[in-house]
């Protein structure tokens, strides 16, 4: 177990749905800058946003402060990610690494483009369908750079370490020998799946290969660093909210009453009496309540 749990406000697939997350003592923290990136020795961290198979863009909201999971909205409609035949809605577990950042000022020298402005992605490509806000702990087995709209967008890809085959699975070149065609579908998954909404495709560096775990640790540390002067407020942040319970030093800090007050303010977490309205995810979401 790994000791956090998550409080939903509102009612799931409507604009003021918000999902907080908490330590082990209840007490409200940050997805995005209090969960440690590191769960051991070349462990990290992850937070799930969206559940294998569903299609509603659950995020981290960097904005909002203590960044819950939101749906995204696009020109004030939530967004669903269209099926990318033959697949329903996302084919991994997908969330982000906490304590990283992609810097959108700066250039990336693998791809010639700036960071994206989000803590860094991750595929877990396990067998379990994991939930929304779930925090597990993921072996990193290498790294994908998407570039979307001309920005830097790295896609690592991890396996939970309590998944059943996490030990055969140690490298990049193992997800092609024992998942053969799956890196291959995350390939065009992420270079089709805006098309439907008028976009064009996605592009990659490096012709669309995937670069091993060295390489793909490397990137996720740089990520932290960034994520560090970040919430020093040695670097512009632009609209990014850093406020945060656990970094010290860090002039974002709050008291957890502060952090209880934020969410004191925010509509009261749903019950069953909520009622959820009908789109592609209501399966999903009886199954998992």
């Amino acid at each position: 177990m790994s000791g956090y749990s998550s409080e939903e406000r509102a009612a799931p697939y409507s604009l003021e749905y918000r999902l907080f997350l908490k330590n082990a003592n209840g007490e409200y923290i940050s997805p995005f800058h209090d969960i440690p990136i590191y769960a051991d020795k070349n462990v990290f961290h992850m937070v799930v946003e969206v559940p294998r198979w569903t299609n509603a863009k659950m995020e981290i909201s960097t904005k909002d402060p203590l960044n819950p999971i939101k749906q995204d909205v696009k020109k004030g409609k939530l967004r669903y990610i269209a099926n990318v035949f033959p697949h329903k809605g996302y084919i991994w577990n997908y969330g982000a690494i906490p304590q990283t950042w992609e810097d959108p000022g700066h250039k990336d020298q693998h791809t010639g483009c700036c960071g994206d402005n989000d803590p860094i992605d991750v595929c877990e490509i396990g067998s379990k369908i994991c939930s929304r806000g779930e925090v597990i702990k993921v072996k990193v087995l290498g790294i994908l750079a998407m570039i979307d709209e001309g920005e830097t967008d790295w896609k690592v890809i991890a396996i939970n370490v309590d998944d059943p085959d996490a030990a055969s699975y140690n490298d990049i070149s193992d997800v092609r020998k024992l998942k053969p065609g799956y890196l291959e579908a995350t390939v065009e998954w992420f270079r089709k799946y805006k098309v439907p909404d008028g976009k064009p495709e996605n592009e990659f560096a490096f012709n669309a290969e995937f670069k091993d775990k060295e390489f793909a640790i490397d990137i996720i540390k740089s990520t932290h660093d960034h994520w560090k002067a970040l919430v020093a407020k040695k670097t512009d942040g632009g609209g990014i909210n850093c406020m945060n319970t656990t970094v010290e030093d860090s002039p974002f800090k709050c008291s957890m009453e502060s952090a209880k007050a934020i969410v004191d303010t925010l509509p009261p977490p749903c019950e069953s009496t909520c009622v959820i309205p009908t789109d592609v995810d209501k399966w999903f979401y009886y199954q998992s309540n």
